[in-house]
């Protein structure tokens, strides 16, 4: 009797010759690239260093393209933004300790968004493997340790034939819901070394699904279809798993008013009768979500952001599907169901009976017009007029990426995103310098595309070296930087909560004449030019900048009423 198990693809007669004879000249850093080859990645990221000479070494006799950024971090951010447009996997290629370490950053706002980047660092050599015994340069004590607590997993290699091996199994975490960075470590000595193992074919690592449990969904559907009041609360789990048509056929059999979180931008359409749009951070919606008797969460762990600073207090049945186990009823408790928003969001449509409800879209007229309301009261004719002028000069199809500034805060609640996987922004772990790189990834992913970066002026320091990435590569992508003089949004924060701003004024250089320095096209605008200024940018090929001198402020923060 055979079982399926048993069988083993059995290798051609060519197979077997070149696996006798392999080409000569390779090292432990072709295992690498090859196994990336195989796995189907066709870009990698990163930066080089001396430990990892092995592994850049081999990029030249593969096909994998390699894009180089002149920091870490930045490179990191780089293969972010290129997991998230893509879907696959982004290689990312770094160097021992210092390296290494310089990623961290990045590598944290990955995880909170979950975008699949597989980071491949290299090791001191082996035999000072364990700590201070050799005094290598770069080397660390216990350099994974560094990682643990940021990424999803940490994978090893000590010898050449576990390489391939580690690498699939890294593949196959980062793609697996929720999606993540990964860690992968790599000797010098190991990378270095002559290989006489066959070249790395096609590699399996089938990510594993993760469907719901059907006692669960099939309990969800019947409290949404015999709900009173049931809205939905949209994360990033619904763009993350390609979601969003699937939640919208939800909505309209339900009957359910639904809020964006600023992961889940666009996973909703902005103008739908059933939209609310993405004011979280406001009491009227707050207090809406709040009365619903049902309130469907879908990939969203409800969060500080996502729970207007932890003041949303739901007094119905919440339901919340999440793939990520430790946030499954973290901070409400509900009927939690553990699976890919996706799987999840089918077996619901599966199941659930079609509710009628005549009043939904009048409430959520209502409720809006509450809300611009209170944003009308507040004179921000400025802020508006920007962020309307961003949104008419970019493209619908194009993806923007935003820096933590005010203008992203914003954007989070009153920007129409016209699809899902659209806007990101650097809101899971909130670190600086996050837009111009990662827009540079996604130019990279898509080049069909215009793609905006939007910054602050301190933001923006974080970031001007890779202008040379920008020009280098050719990337289609137009810098949006709003120079206000210092950190904005802190400036607002300590004058808010202590009188007067400390340490957030800055000396900043010309933007437009450090773009032209890099042989970047750099303009200074206005805000009645800037709608003309950035469309042309946007239209025009190849790399660009525009600056924005503008005191921009926020709305009034309604969860400290």
């Amino acid at each position: 009797m055979t079982h399926d198990h048993d069988l083993v693809l059995r290798p051609t007669a060519a197979q077997t010759e070149a696996a006798l004879n392999p080409p000569p000249g390779r090292n432990g850093g072709d295992l690498v690239v090859e196994t990336l080859a195989g796995l189907g990645a066709t870009t990698v990221f990163g930066l080089p260093g001396q430990h990892a000479l092995g592994v850049f070494d081999a990029l030249r006799r593969s096909d994998l393209r390699y894009v180089g950024l002149r920091v870490e971090n930045n490179a990191a951010f780089a293969a972010d933004a290129y997991g998230r447009i893509t879907g696959e996997a982004a290689p990312l290629l770094l160097s021992t300790g210092p390296g290494a370490l310089t990623s961290l950053a990045a590598l944290q706002e990955a995880a909170a968004a979950s975008a699949p980047v597989l980071a491949i660092c290299s090791q001191v050599p082996t035999a000072g493997l364990g700590g201070g015994r050799h005094g290598y340069l770069h080397e660390l004590p216990d350099q994974s340790a560094s990682f643990r607590g940021v990424v999803k997993s940490v994978h090893t290699a000590r010898t050449q034939s576990q390489i391939p091996s580690a690498i699939a199994e890294a593949w196959k975490s980062a793609l697996t819901v929720p999606h993540g960075p990964v860690w992968v470590e790599i000797p010098q000595d190991v990378l270095l070394a002559e290989t006489v193992l066959p070249v790395v074919t096609a590699m399996d690592a089938t990510p594993e699904e993760l469907p719901p449990r059907p006692e669960l969904t099939a309990l969800a559907a019947h409290l949404l279809a015999n709900a009173a009041r049931p809205a939905i609360i949209a994360g990033g789990g619904v763009v993350r798993s390609d979601a969003s048509g699937k939640l919208r056929q939800l909505a309209e059999r339900v009957q359910a008013p639904v809020v964006t979180t600023p992961g889940g931008k666009g996973a909703f359409p902005w103008t739908h009768p059933l939209s609310l749009q993405s004011w979280l951070e406001d009491r009227h919606i707050t207090d809406f979500l709040q009365d619903a008797d049902v309130l469907l969460v879908v990939g969203s762990g409800l969060g500080e952001l996502s729970s207007n600073y932890h003041t949303f207090k739901p007094r119905g049945r919440v339901i919340q599907i999440e793939a990520d186990l430790g946030k499954l009823e973290s901070n409400h408790p509900g009927l939690g169901i553990h699976a890919d928003a996706r799987l999840a969001l089918q077996a619901l449509l599966e199941t659930v009976e079609p509710r009628e409800d005549a009043t939904a879209p009048e409430r959520v007229r209502e409720v809006l017009d509450r809300v611009r309301a209170r944003i009308a009261a507040q004179e921000l004719t400025l802020e508006q007029q920007v962020l309307t002028a961003v949104r008419r000069a970019l493209p619908t199809g194009s993806p923007s990426f935003w820096d933590m500034t005010i203008l992203a805060y914003w954007a989070w609640s009153a920007f129409d995103a016209m699809g899902p996987n659209h806007l990101h922004s650097a809101q899971g772990a909130g670190g600086l310098g996050y837009g111009f790189p990662a827009a540079l990834g996604a130019a990279v992913a898509d080049p069909t595309r215009p793609v905006l970066a939007v910054s602050g002026d301190g933001g923006a320091l974080y970031s001007v070296a890779e202008l040379a990435t920008a020009r280098q590569h050719d990337l289609d992508v137009t810098w949006l930087i709003v120079d206000d003089g210092g950190y904005g949004i802190l400036r607002e924060y300590m004058t808010d909560a202590f009188g007067e701003p400390t340490a957030t004024e800055l000396t900043r250089p010309d933007y437009a004449a450090l773009a032209e320095s890099f042989g970047v096209p750099g303009l200074r605008t206005t805000p009645e030019t800037l709608e003309q200024d950035l469309a042309k940018a946007l239209a025009t090929p190849g790399p660009s900048v525009v600056v924005l001198p503008a005191v921009l402020r926020m709305f009034a923060p309604t969860h400290r009423e």
